[in-house]
């Protein structure tokens, strides 16, 4: 079967589960299964078992609900207000207000989990019930945290840039180094974009308390220090050797829970809730995790992603034009595989490509990481659409027209980074 027909008929089963009201992660097992069997015809029972297993048993992965029971933490203390009432002094002057506060806080969660998952969960579990309070639209709510939320890809450290590395035999520390950049111009695009969103819906955004002096503003700021102190701690824990990501995550935790008791809003009942919440949607997650494992595998079985990596490699495109097809190429594979599988499962191919068209392999990684990013709020399987599924109850398709903005700011950024590519290599270049 060609790779036309195969992807059409994997579209038709995905669709099909999912309009059958089959969960999320039931429903890529299945796909999987159904590739597999029909496919490859390969037995995919025993595949099936063992992938899962691995997949839900991998410490790695352990670093993910230590990072959800620590937004849930902080969401059942005062900290997660204190951070609203800390930041709202310096942004209550930009259009848009206190929904700038999701990427601003995306942008710092990036820099500690590398997860854009844990960064999506964390934030929006001390988000989300603070912007409702308030009155914000829920479409931006959601929308201003699905997008930056991406960022947890692409702001060091970040473990699919370790992958992507060690895949293309570029150095993991200048990766890290570029980046930096990128991650702050998408920041500020998503900024860009709630101000202007803001100006042309201004009685859509609850009025500010009123205009704040330096002095008030400092003294609000005040309210940040526990939280600042948190996170200090556990990126310190990262980039000192002290810890691993995982390790750093239990730091988190214990933070949160020490900052909790100290506050006094440390009891028997909000560590159950804490631990029960987090326990409910990591489930979520984790079952969304093993089906997506298992459908790596089945991809590799059928040779999907490599029959179509080849093909994009037997155009015989321009740079510019190579570099739309391999973006369009990665947001199709990205409906249906995490990104470190599409990672390790195309690099072979694409890697002599991208090198014979005289594309640099330190640009390209990050322009890689950024086109995974968009894949992360793409129907029908972007992945942190399912997060903030679980968190706001709302349908997938509402979900995805509120971050669709954040999908074109992306593309936006990348069109950027192809004109400008000094925004990605200039800093590692001064190593």
């Amino acid at each position: 079967m060609s790779e036309i027909a195969a992807s059409i008929t994997l579209l038709t089963v995905l669709f099909a589960l999912l309009a059958g009201g089959v969960w999320v992660g039931l429903t890529l097992a299945g796909v999987a299964w159904f590739g597999m069997q029909v496919l490859s015809g390969r037995p995919a029972g025993d595949a099936m078992a063992l992938t899962i297993w691995g997949s839900s048993s991998s410490w790695t992965l352990t670093a993910l609900p230590l990072f959800v029971w620590m937004g849930e933490i902080l969401y059942r203390t005062n900290l997660s207000e204190n951070m609203f009432r800390g930041l709202a002094p310096w942004v209550e002057r930009l259009p848009g207000r206190l929904l700038h506060t999701n990427v601003i806080g995306c942008t710092i969660f990036a820099s500690v989990s590398g997860s854009s998952a844990a960064t999506c969960a964390t934030v929006g579990k001390m988000n989300i019930p603070e912007l409702r309070r308030r009155g914000y639209p829920e479409m931006q709510i959601i929308g201003s945290l699905g997008g930056p939320a991406t960022l947890g890809l692409l702001i060091p450290p970040s473990i699919i840039l370790i992958v992507y590395g060690v895949a293309a035999d570029v150095s993991i520390a200048r990766l890290f180094m570029a980046g930096v950049l990128p991650g702050l111009l998408l920041a500020a695009l998503f900024s860009g974009w709630i101000m202007l969103w803001a100006l042309r819906h201004p009685g859509r955004v609850p009025r500010a308390d009123g205009p704040s002096s330096l002095a008030h503003k400092l003294r609000q700021s005040r309210h940040l220090i526990p939280v600042v102190l948190l996170i200090l701690s556990v990126i310190a824990s990262i980039y000192s050797g002290i810890a691993t990501a995982t390790e750093a995550a239990a730091v988190g935790v214990l933070g949160a829970l020490i900052l909790s008791a100290l506050q006094g809003a440390l009891n028997w009942r909000t560590f159950r809730d804490a631990l029960l919440g987090a326990t409910r949607l990591y489930c979520m997650i984790a079952l969304i995790l093993a089906g997506a494992s298992f459908m790596t595998l089945a991809m590799g079985y059928i040779g999907l992603p490599r029959q179509l990596a080849e093909y994009v490699g037997g155009l015989g495109l321009s740079p510019g034009m190579l570099i739309l097809v391999l973006g369009l190429f990665y947001i199709l594979i990205g409906c249906f595989l995490d990104g470190i599988s599409t990672i390790v499962l195309t690099m072979a191919v694409v890697l002599p490509i991208i090198q014979a068209a005289g594309i640099d392999p330190l640009w390209f990684g990050i322009f890689l990481v950024i086109t995974v990013e968009t894949a992360q709020i793409t129907p029908p399987v972007g992945f942190n659409l399912f997060v903030l599924q679980g968190m706001t109850g709302k349908q997938i398709t509402t979900i995805g027209k509120a971050c669709a903005p954040y999908f074109l700011l992306m593309a936006l950024a990348l069109t950027i980074l192809w004109f400008f590519p000094a925004i990605v290599t200039w800093l590692p270049g001064r190593m």
